[in-house]
């Protein structure tokens, strides 16, 4: 069976609300007990007993102090380099054997294809887009 969830900011104002009765009702008490001092100490200090046992649940509980947010630590973003795009011709065992530029597609096909004719028993080749990281020129 599921539960009614409870609202902590309504039940924080009702127990607000009371406190704040309570001591009106003891501040009207109060007035009305100083026609009388003599008995009414004795009687503040019988009451103190009970109310520290009754209102010892009830009392707020001491804050821990404000733990400071740690600060998220610096990290360096890694530098992005550069790709261009290579043909490459691989064996059978995935090793590149051969690369070209991207624009010399067909020599990169004539040479595998010259490969494939020049062993005995013939061995597949075949050619495949890499990417490489670029170069960057110093001046």
């Amino acid at each position: 069976m599921a539960r009614r969830i409870l609202n902590r900011k309504d039940l924080r104002a009702d127990y607000e609300a009371a406190e704040r009765r309570k001591q009106e009702d003891e501040d009207l008490e109060g007035d009305e007990e100083e026609t009388s001092e003599d008995e009414s100490d004795e009687d503040e200090v019988a009451d103190e007993g009970d109310e520290d046992e009754e209102e010892a649940p009830a009392k707020k509980k001491k804050k821990a102090p404000a733990v400071k947010e740690a600060k998220p630590k610096r990290t360096r973003t890694p530098k992005q380099v550069r790709m261009k795009v290579v043909w490459g011709v691989f064996n059978n065992s995935n090793q590149r054997v051969a690369t070209f530029e991207y624009p010399k597609r067909r020599e990169a096909e004539e040479h595998a294809a010259k490969l494939m004719a020049a062993k005995n028993p013939p061995q597949p080749f075949f050619v495949q887009p890499v990417k490489e990281p670029m170069e960057e020129k110093k001046d």
